[in-house]
């Protein structure tokens, strides 16, 4: 399969002419347009159809995006190898926004104006996502974003793979204020200087607020992308415990939870005293931290590789496979984690949907996407909703095992329906219902 990894940013100096402009200067000039007829020229086309993969490949993010990349080149060479989509093959075309934020919405703007794709899979922050979604919005193109989020959106030009705070955040604090998780009473909430992080720890402080707890037993920090000193966060978590039984509540992104990690297992910090769950730090992560020490802290995602299921030892298999086959570095020690099932799934609906609508036109893809399921690798079908473009999800909370994979202690019997206007967020109560 061709890749076409494309590098010269096009940003154009006036915006694309909009559809119901054109269509009104059409008519002022008598020209004929044919609705019907990108679908007849489809029909006969059989020119690859253009996938574009926003991720982060340098940088501080790369350390969780790369991995991403890889799974969207994986499932797509596996579309090919059954014939494609529609009688076409896939092509991907590759760019590295290198964990800039300005840069993902050039880059993104380049693959729609320049390089034609059909749809995005792309981004892991939400600040990437935001700077994205503008472009998307005006150039409609779809955008498939497969990481947790912190909600508080919904864009008729995304599609939400990932998980929204009632999938990820809600169930690990309620899971750890439980007997089961150490009947915790005083919370760190500790994360990278971003939107996701804030927005998320403003909904967990409501939502602790609204079970009982006092202003004084919520600590907040954040730190800066790419931030590596840890000793005195570390120390004064070990203070604050002091005052209760703790549990921290982890937001760190990116190549900085390796520095956390590894001060947490120097200062002896172990989750028997002081529990971490986090919300960004999957089987990837830790691939470069000593676990033994990290025993029984915990994550919070919608899928593990650890997961049983005859799904889910297929997908591990193929990505061990691809891994070897394309030499990807440590190749005998890859993993699978939630984002790389996130993008996996989008893809596949995706792919089912433009079936459905015989186009790789957005606005018919987008009606056909509404309701598609598939059995994923977390051994359950997800559907995506009917009407707010998120994926149902099981949730799930795995404690950090010697090897670095999750033994899962807590999951959900069936997929939640996503809430991506979270009831803790003042203003919120007329959207509970989207």
């Amino acid at each position: 399969m061709t890749h076409s990894n494309s590098s010269n940013p096009s940003v154009p100096k006036t915006p694309p002419t909009p559809r119901r402009s054109f269509l009104k200067a059409a008519a002022a000039t008598g020209s004929v347009v044919t609705l019907s007829g990108p679908s007849i020229l489809f029909a006969q086309d059989k020119s690859p159809i253009k996938v574009g993969i926003l991720h982060s490949l340098s940088g501080t993010m790369a350390i969780s995006e790369t991995a991403l990349k890889n799974t969207a080149v994986m499932t797509l060479e596996a579309f090919n190898a059954k014939g494609g989509i529609l009688g076409r093959q896939l092509e991907p075309v590759i760019v590295d926004p290198a964990s800039n934020w300005p840069l993902f919405a050039e880059k993104a703007r380049q693959l729609i104006t320049q390089d034609k794709v059909s749809a995005v899979f792309g981004c892991w922050t939400s600040v990437s996502r935001k700077s994205v979604l503008p472009v998307f919005e005006e150039l409609n193109n779809l955008l498939f974003y497969p990481v947790q989020y912190e909600g508080e959106e919904l864009s008729q030009n995304v599609f939400y793979t990932g998980a929204a705070p009632n999938q990820q955040a809600i169930p690990a604090v309620e899971y750890l204020m439980g007997k089961q998780g150490g009947s915790a009473k005083r919370w760190f909430l500790l994360g990278t200087d971003y939107v996701y992080p804030r927005t998320t720890n403003k909904i967990l402080r409501a939502f602790l607020k609204s079970k009982g707890v006092a202003e004084k037993d919520i600590e907040e920090v954040y730190t800066p992308f790419g931030h590596s000193d840890y000793q005195t966060i570390v120390a004064n978590i070990k203070k604050f415990s002091a005052g209760g039984k703790t549990a921290v509540i982890s937001t760190v992104n990116g190549d900085s939870n390796v520095p956390f990690y590894k001060e947490l297992g120097n200062a002896g910090l172990k989750a028997t005293d002081v529990p971490v769950v986090a919300f960004s730090v999957g089987e990837e992560e830790l691939r470069g931290v000593d676990t033994k020490p990290l025993v029984g802290h915990l994550a919070a995602w919608n899928y593990f590789m650890s997961v049983k299921a005859p799904e889910n030892d297929a997908f591990v298999k193929i990505y061990k496979a691809w891994a070897a086959k394309n030499k990807v570095p440590n190749a005998d020690t890859v993993v699978t984690n939630d984002p790389m099932e996130a993008t996996y799934v989008g893809l596949n609906m995706w792919k089912q949907a433009v079936e459905k609508a015989n186009s790789v036109e957005v606005d018919k893809v987008r009606v056909a996407m509404a309701g598609q399921t598939f059995m994923a690798p977390c051994g359950m079908k997800l559907m995506m909703d009917k009407t707010n473009h998120h994926l149902h999800k099981p949730v799930m909370i795995g404690e950090v095992q010697a090897n670095g994979q999750f033994s899962i202690v807590y999951k959900t019997k069936e997929p939640i329906r996503a809430q991506p206007w979270s009831p803790f967020i003042e203003g919120n109560e007329a959207k509970q219902k989207i």
